[in-house]
């Protein structure tokens, strides 16, 4: 009823110990009136449209179904449409074309969830009714998708970072965006934006993992906890391939937050590409590389570059001591060039085979002598 209610909840959750989100249910004319404050200490809101059309006039409950939705997407806050989505289902098998459009209209609002009550508690269909609600929304968002919430001023890092990802995204159109994030802030910052990308949040907390179910967009993978950022992103990034989100030459956006494990601390973006494997052969050395690729014979090799050859001799020493990294067509451990690599300590992959055909000269590549691959493009973290 109002905001009040609220703080009284969570005073008995936090004496308790615990840390469970508070959803206020929204089903009579006082909550309508203090939407605002409740919006204010609420973790998310539900409107039961049941009850609320017993509360007030019937042809107002979509009034204020679209203006609660709307003031939850401004703030970023959780909201669930429910009762009564698909009410003839408890006794039919199919629902009614106003119930698929109800169903679809909740969503065009900017629903984070759409929620069945009788229909799975008592009715004779349970499963249909899920079927037939995930039926329409795939089919509503693939055809009617649009962005809910523009950039507004005033906006704290976190904030900006948030639109920042969903601009990046949306303009790259980037496979998804990836997010390690510790209490799940972060998702739901991106999440309001509504980014036609996939919103994967990393994170080594099951609970987090499961609130985040809610928010529109979001998927969740449990990673294990670390301290570097180039380590974390790089265990989001290997978990979200191995999962299926991703695969290989997919561009994908990175956001999260330096130092690792701090709540509140998202400062971070960046832009990979899930690069695909142009070369193979034995690693010399062990950190991975990223740069330029060069011939031997280019007249524009910079130091930090990396030399592409079939074969090196002492007349390359000039070009390999400013070589960042080395992919050369001749094999073996004891090769002049694994030699080298080992002498100045500078990366390697060497018995590459066809490498001077395969790589550009002039395209980013990344040496990871680890795995003893080239990938095409920018993939540090891989």
């Amino acid at each position: 009823r109002k905001a009040a209610d609220i703080i009284e909840v969570r005073k008995l959750v936090e004496e308790a110990g615990s840390d469970i989100k508070i959803i206020a249910k929204i089903e009579n004319r006082e909550g309508i009136e203090n939407i605002d404050s409740i919006l204010g200490v609420a973790d998310g809101i539900m409107i039961a449209r049941g009850d609320l059309g017993v509360e007030i006039p019937v042809e107002d409950v979509p009034v204020y179904q679209k203006e609660i939705i709307a003031k939850c997407n401004e703030l970023g806050k959780i909201v669930i449409v429910a009762t009564q989505m698909l009410d003839s289902m408890i006794r039919q098998p199919r629902p009614t074309r106003a119930e698929a459009s109800d169903v679809a209209n909740a969503i065009l609002d900017g629903a984070d969830a759409i929620m069945l009550s009788g229909e799975t508690a008592a009715g004779s269909f349970p499963v249909e009714a899920v079927q037939t609600m995930d039926k329409i929304a795939r089919k509503t968002e693939s055809i009617f998708f649009k962005s809910n919430v523009p950039a507004r001023k005033g906006q704290n890092i976190a904030d900006a970072i948030g639109h920042a990802c969903y601009t990046i995204a949306n303009d790259l159109n980037a496979k998804a965006i990836i997010t390690p994030t510790q209490s799940g802030t972060t998702a739901r910052l991106i999440s309001r934006y509504r980014p036609k990308s996939p919103i994967i949040a990393a994170t080594p907390f099951p609970a987090v993992a499961r609130r985040l179910a809610l928010n529109w967009g979001v998927n969740s993978i449990i990673v294990d906890e670390t301290t570097g950022t180039d380590e974390l992103l790089s265990l989001a990034v290997s978990k979200a391939v191995d999962k299926g989100f991703l695969q290989t030459g997919d561009l994908v956006v990175l956001t999260a937050g330096v130092p690792v494990g701090k709540v509140g601390t998202t400062n971070l973006i960046k832009v990979q590409i899930i690069g695909n494997i142009i070369a193979r052969g034995t690693g010399i050395n062990k950190k991975s590389y990223s740069g330029i690729a060069r011939y031997k014979d280019s007249e524009q090799f910079n130091r930090g570059d990396i030399l592409i050859t079939k074969v090196t001799d002492a007349e390359d020493l000039r070009l390999i001591a400013k070589a960042g990294a080395l992919v050369v067509e001749q094999g073996g451990l004891t090769s002049h060039a694994a030699i080298l690599a080992v002498e100045y300590g500078i990366p390697a992959v060497v018995g590459a085979k066809d490498a001077t055909l395969k790589i550009k000269e002039g395209s980013t590549i990344t040496v990871v002598p680890s795995s003893g691959v080239v990938y095409e493009g920018y993939v540090s973290m891989i």
